[in-house]
């Protein structure tokens, strides 16, 4: 794939939703939707996260393609393989997606604790205290 049009092609085509469909649910012109699509136009954010409405996908998805997010360290291509699987539903893959992250969060490092030190004093010798 070489940019977020064929991507948005793809999860259109995949879904089976026509461009004027998809148009129609994102709210955004058919002829400038067909121009995202054709590598002409660059999406803002907002008509991107319009666009993963009318997929019924998650706007990171569509982030991470366009380059607004980077995307996370490598994850052996879980997401992909889930994003790809035809089995699932839309909903399935971002439930799943969702477990996932969390596992992911759940295993990251953390940082290293400050330790607290006590520290007491000894009186000098002969201080009655």
């Amino acid at each position: 794939m070489s940019g977020i049009g064929d991507y948005i092609r793809e999860q259109r085509e995949q879904g089976k939703i026509s461009l004027r469909q998809l148009a129609e649910q994102a709210g955004v012109p058919k002829p400038y939707l067909s121009q995202i699509e054709r590598g002409l136009r660059k999406p803002s954010a907002d008509l991107l996260q319009q666009i993963a409405k009318g997929l019924r996908i998650s706007s990171e998805a569509l982030y991470t393609q366009a380059g607004v997010l980077d995307d996370r360290p490598a994850d052996s291509g879980v997401r992909q393989a889930l994003r790809s699987d035809q089995d699932l539903s839309e909903r399935q893959k971002e439930v799943l997606l969702g477990i996932y992250e969390s596992f992911r969060r759940e295993n990251e490092p953390k940082p290293p604790r400050a330790e607290v030190i006590s520290v007491t004093r000894n009186p000098p010798p002969g201080d009655p205290s």
